[in-house]
């Protein structure tokens, strides 16, 4: 499993026109092989900030999708960004 995940910062005025402009690849995305999940979210406590989490079967599947994924162009530039890419060996159930 991989888990892409982390923030962006844009500019605070931009950052729901950019996030509502996303939804249709984030839909998209959702449906792509290998996806188990594709979220990019306006941030509750930081005016700037948008957070970004993506789960994955395999590294193929994310590899796969990346080749032919076409975002859309973008609303806001983005000025600093924290995002990481995790590959998981074992999972389970977070509340036993």
């Amino acid at each position: 499993m991989v888990i892409i995940a982390g923030m962006i910062y844009i500019e605070a005025r931009l950052r729901d026109r950019h996030v509502a402009s996303m939804a249709e690849f984030v839909r998209d995305t959702r449906t792509k092989p290998g996806c188990l999940d594709f979220a990019m979210s306006a941030d509750p406590v930081e005016p700037g900030r948008v957070n970004l989490y993506e789960r994955w079967d395999s590294e193929e599947q994310l590899e796969a999708f990346r080749a032919t994924a076409a975002p859309p162009e973008a609303v806001a530039e983005i000025l600093a960004e924290d995002v990481m890419k995790f590959q998981i060996g074992s999972f389970g159930p977070a509340f036993d």
